[in-house]
């Protein structure tokens, strides 16, 4: 990290800061590539107030992928498939980690909540949600 990075902070992957020519250099795309992909939906960059195109870390990444993707030869349909994908795996990813923490708190606070009295034959536990006060989460053994 360099001192300018530590003092003025290092761009995020989002920020948009090469110019066309630049992104094209960084991932050895014709700049006229980069337009079309664009055309084609598959790359969004940000616009500067004169219209013109800044890419961010994440743009150069994403069109790395698109050029191998094609150099592997797939055509683009099948590379805007493998990256609809790609976003969906992420973002069930995500959702299941999201799960994994919800189910651990359930899980603690249903310890928490019977440790704290005697269990009565018959009658089930209910351990309110701290998320959504109207929610109610009871659990039932299997028979």
């Amino acid at each position: 990290m360099s001192a300018s990075d530590r003092f003025f902070g290092a761009p995020g992957p989002d920020a948009a800061v090469f110019v066309i020519s630049v992104a094209a250099e960084l991932t050895g795309l014709h700049p006229q590539t980069l337009r079309t992909y664009e055309r084609m939906g598959l790359i969004t960059p940000g616009r500067t107030g004169g219209g013109g195109r800044r890419y961010s870390p994440r743009d150069i990444d994403l069109l790395r992928e698109i050029s191998e993707l094609t150099s592997a030869g797939i055509g683009i349909e099948g590379v805007r498939r493998i990256l609809e994908l790609e976003n969906r795996v992420a973002a069930l990813a995500a959702r299941n980690e999201e799960l994994q923490a919800e189910l651990a708190a359930t899980r603690e606070a249903l310890r928490e909540a019977l440790a704290g009295r005697p269990r009565q034959p018959g009658k089930l536990p209910a351990v309110r949600q701290p998320q959504a006060a109207q929610s109610l989460v009871v659990w039932r053994r299997g028979r």
